[in-house]
């Protein structure tokens, strides 16, 4: 019965969502399916992370829509998700779910999802509220100035956004974890999602698949058309790893470093 009220729930959230341009239609889909899962199998404390990143991110990505704008040549995708982005984001989280009811009294998958959740949280703070930064955006890994919106570019307005959307996950794990030291879970979760958007930037920078736009000469996450109708190429990076596998990996090493971490703690 709760898994039934769970995918019933997970729908409304869904067409919700839907009505609200959200997501598309087939990120209502995969909402039904990851929300279903999440909270019939993991309940109440689960249910209040995931809602907690999806409205928090889909505010954030609603009230900077003006600032993305510009740069939106560059993004693979606009700002309804579709159900590749829902399945990179909450993907992990709901295997985790299932893994909560396979092994009822291990607190591994909770863990680990709170780690999921905060990196993926603390990505789409840092994507959403980096546009912000008032300093030009830099490489992560050799720290030469890019253009706004380049794969693998940091500002410090973004690290304190990631840090800032990890630690709301971190605030939701420690107030829904009765039976986990409050002070352990509030210093890893956000750790584990700076770690896991850090990563994110880094394979942005490096093996991402960038491609290029011969008409408007620029680099953008688009394929194979770009914005203006023109045939992109691929300019650097490995072809299969797009952005949605991007950050399907940053929740994954969200979750990688909230369980090493938890290891040491618990």
């Amino acid at each position: 019965m709760q898994l039934i009220l769970g995918f019933l729930f997970g729908a409304l959230i869904g067409f919700l969502a839907y009505r609200a341009r959200a997501l598309s239609l087939s990120g209502a889909l995969g909402a039904t399916l990851t929300g279903g899962l999440i909270f019939g199998l993991g309940g109440i404390p689960w249910a209040v992370l995931l809602l907690t990143f999806f409205i928090s991110s889909s505010v954030l990505s609603r009230l900077f829509t003006g600032k993305k704008a510009a740069l939106g040549e560059k993004f693979s995708k606009g700002s309804q998700r579709d159900i590749g982005q829902v399945l990179a984001n909450g993907g992990l989280g709901a295997l985790l779910a299932v893994a909560s009811a396979v092994f009822p009294d291990q607190d591994w998958p909770w863990i680990a999802f709170a780690g999921t959740m905060a990196a993926v949280n603390a990505d789409t703070w840092a994507t959403e509220l980096g546009v912000l930064s008032r300093r030009p955006p830099r490489l992560i890994t050799n720290g030469k100035p890019v253009e706004r919106g380049t794969s693998g570019a940091v500002t410090l307005t973004g690290y304190l956004a990631a840090l800032a959307g990890a630690a709301l996950i971190g605030l939701g794990a420690v107030l829904f974890s009765p039976h986990l030291p409050s002070w352990g879970l509030m210093a890893i979760i956000p750790l584990a999602g700076l770690a896991g958007s850090t990563f994110d930037s880094f394979l942005g920078a490096t093996v991402q698949a960038i491609y290029y736009c011969p008409a408007c000469q620029k680099e953008t996450e688009r394929h194979p058309l770009h914005r203006c109708g023109n045939q992109t190429s691929l300019a650097r990076g490995w072809s299969w790893l797009n952005n949605d596998l991007v950050n399907f990996f940053c929740s994954l090493a969200g979750a990688g470093v909230a369980l090493a971490a938890g290891c040491l703690l618990f």
